[in-house]
């Protein structure tokens, strides 16, 4: 069968939260029994997301089967060195692909639809957390590693 990329709608709104608490256990992150508690939490917010265009996504079906996503949080950001306006960022996120359909491309094809729509809309910064798994495949369409730091509270 053939795969087909789409825009993700509000309706899509369970299937990536299922996409993201994959994502996360698959990478080590999230052990299995907190992975349904994450999909749960996941859902109204990514719903949200949708609703108001603070995400933006596209998922691969193929058939009537989504095996694949991922996305963009849309985020506004004040002048920085280099850039003296207020812009746009984009950090993309839950891009994941169903073990079944694995080394065929697809996160490939979701992330240079990702970077062509960023491209169009004239964000200015774009950024992504990799896996492992993942890095390669950023590096090869132009993602460099910096020193972003990050503190975790479990409040």
């Amino acid at each position: 069968m053939e795969y087909v990329i789409r825009r993700a709608g509000v309706a899509d709104a369970e299937v990536i939260a299922h996409h993201r608490a994959a994502m996360f256990e698959d990478m080590g992150l999230t052990p299995p029994e907190e992975s349904a508690l994450l999909r749960q939490a996941s859902e109204p917010w990514m719903a949200d997301m949708l609703t108001n265009a603070g995400y933006v996504g596209w998922l691969v079906e193929n058939g009537a089967s989504v095996v694949a996503g991922g996305g963009v949080l849309v985020r506004e950001i004040g002048p920085i060195p280099g850039c003296y306006r207020v812009g746009r960022w984009g950090h993309i996120v839950n891009v994941y692909t169903d073990p079944g359909h694995r080394r065929r491309g697809l996160a490939r094809r979701i992330m240079v639809q990702i970077l062509a729509w960023c491209g169009e809309e004239r964000f200015d910064h774009v950024t992504l957390s990799a896996s492992d798994e993942g890095r390669p495949l950023y590096e090869s369409l132009g993602f460099r590693a910096t020193a972003d730091m990050k503190l975790v509270r479990k409040l």
